[in-house]
């Protein structure tokens, strides 16, 4: 369950940093009932980002599948071999 708290809880910063590391999740913060900005440890953003960027890359290998920017691996091989005499 996601964790929200109010703006006015950021001034105990060291109670929102143990937070966020022990959750492992992000915590919302709120204004005034709205949401306004979303707090989350180092080792959880830096996760996210990798996965975010495996995401990216994948959708350029799609999009290069699609537009048919591919080639025959075992054709490619072949032509490696008989290149380099291996």
């Amino acid at each position: 369950m996601p964790r929200i708290i109010p703006i006015k809880d950021l001034k105990n910063t060291g109670m929102i940093s143990k937070m966020c590391k022990e959750l492992n999740e992000p915590v919302f913060v709120t204004k005034n009932g709205y949401g306004e900005i979303v707090l989350m440890s180092m080792k959880m953003y830096e996760e996210k980002m990798y996965i975010h960027d495996i995401y990216a890359k994948l959708a350029v290998s799609e999009s290069e599948v699609v537009a048919g920017k591919t080639k025959n691996a075992k054709e490619s091989l072949k032509r490696i071999r008989e290149k380099h005499h291996v």
